[in-house]
């Protein structure tokens, strides 16, 4: 009886845990919902970008991917309503990238905080 508990109690926690820390083998209709948007992505994303853009997108995934989720998100939602003409060449991609870029950018500024100190050579000493 204990034993039975003490299992039920560990696959509980267990299921806390891959819950907590989004672990996609715990729940596979979420995981194969993830696959589903990931092919509808890839299908519209195909329809939309040429072999040059889409390959310079894929490499751009690589180095920034929260960057390049944007620029496909940015895509999407174009051809959804329907502002694209055709194809997006790798040129028209550089341009859209260069606006997600103005958007995002983060501006940075330094100051300086000096201390002022009590120091001996600001006193006349005579």
């Amino acid at each position: 009886m204990a034993d039975e508990e003490l299992e039920a109690l560990r696959q509980q926690r267990l299921a806390e845990l891959q819950a907590k820390h989004g672990d996609p083998s715990g729940d596979p209709s979420q995981q194969e919902a993830k696959q589903r948007e990931a092919e509808i992505r890839n299908t519209i994303l195909a329809q939309v970008l040429d072999q040059a853009a889409r390959a310079r997108l894929s490499n751009l995934a690589l180095v920034k991917p929260d960057k390049a989720k944007a620029v496909e998100n940015y895509l999407i939602q174009m051809a959804r309503f329907g502002q694209l003409a055709g194809k997006v060449s790798e040129q028209g991609l550089i341009e859209i990238l260069e606006k997600v870029s103005q958007q995002t950018e983060k501006k940075t500024t330094v100051k300086f905080n000096r201390r002022r100190v009590l120091d001996s050579d600001e006193e006349d000493d005579y």
